[in-house]
């Protein structure tokens, strides 16, 4: 009986080590992605992007990325009617306690405090709650006639959340809101997220990064480029505004690459922009 039972007991810890060795790599049965003709930026596009204060509109580009809430109707539709395509943003992963739909979180959706983000918390991005709200938030986006949308920290998996959720979770949740938004004939974007990218780039149409050249992270962004997708990168290093010689090598670069690159204010205030695209 104690060989007997030695061996369950075996067989059971040889399972589970197994089952727990494999939990954040294994990447079964992934949802098919959606199909359809929403729009799909071309390689190189030219972009703004403003997230606080009111919106300068002089820019000459083919892309407004801007706040969901914050933006009305009417300036969408005034960016629309002067042939600038539209993307709205919103957080996928953290809870913003200013934002109109706060109250619909539940006590247990809300994790960690988001480092230096005053009033953000992660969130558990497993729970139907989380994504019912997410898909309210996609909605809103197709009533306000957004043309696609940048769902933000959507690698919380990577951080410390304040849940155990793994990187199995946060693929299956960053493909459940590509498909989502496609489903709505919305284009969406990764943001960030680097360590999944050959894993969701056919679920997105375009990648927002932070800061790859200033990580020297660029090259996992190769993907996008390579399936005819757009990189909408973003630089806040000081050197890149002050020091020509800088810039001009980052840009070149960044044009070696074919990625859509921006120097702005890390607050994306539109204190000042400088663009490395003609």
């Amino acid at each position: 009986m104690k060989q007997g039972l030695a061996l369950i007991l075996g067989a059971l810890l040889f399972g589970c080590s197994n089952s727990n060795d494999n939990s954040d790599n294994e990447d079964t049965d992934p949802p098919t992605p959606e199909v359809g003709d929403w729009y799909k930026p071309p390689v190189m596009t030219t972009w703004q992007w403003q997230l606080m204060g009111d919106v300068n509109e002089a820019y000459a580009v083919d892309i407004y990325d801007i706040d969901l809430f914050d933006v009305p109707l009417e300036q969408i539709q005034q960016f629309q009617s002067s042939g600038i395509r539209v993307i709205c943003y919103f957080s996928g992963g953290s809870y913003e306690e200013w934002r109109d739909d706060a109250n619909q979180f539940l006590a247990t959706d809300l994790g960690n405090p988001l480092e230096d983000w005053e009033g953000e918390r992660w969130l558990d991005i497993r729970s139907n709650n989380v994504r019912d709200i997410m898909k309210q938030r996609l909605a809103l986006a197709k009533q306000k006639g957004c043309d696609g949308v940048e769902p933000d920290n959507m690698d919380g998996y990577q951080n410390q959340p304040g849940f155990n959720f793994n990187g199995n979770d946060q693929l299956d949740y960053n493909r459940f809101i590509a498909n989502e938004a496609h489903k709505l004939n919305l284009s969406v974007g990764l943001k960030n997220d680097l360590d999944q990218i050959e894993e969701l780039v056919e679920y997105f149409d375009f990648a927002v990064n932070e800061q790859c050249f200033e990580y020297d992270e660029c090259d996992r962004l190769t993907p996008f480029i390579m399936a005819g997708k757009p990189v909408f990168n973003a630089e806040y290093l000081a050197k890149y505004v002050n020091n020509e010689s800088e810039r001009a090598a980052l840009c070149d670069d960044a044009l070696s690459r074919q990625f859509s690159t921006l120097i702005l204010p890390i607050n994306l205030d539109d204190e000042f922009r400088l663009s490395c695209l003609p």
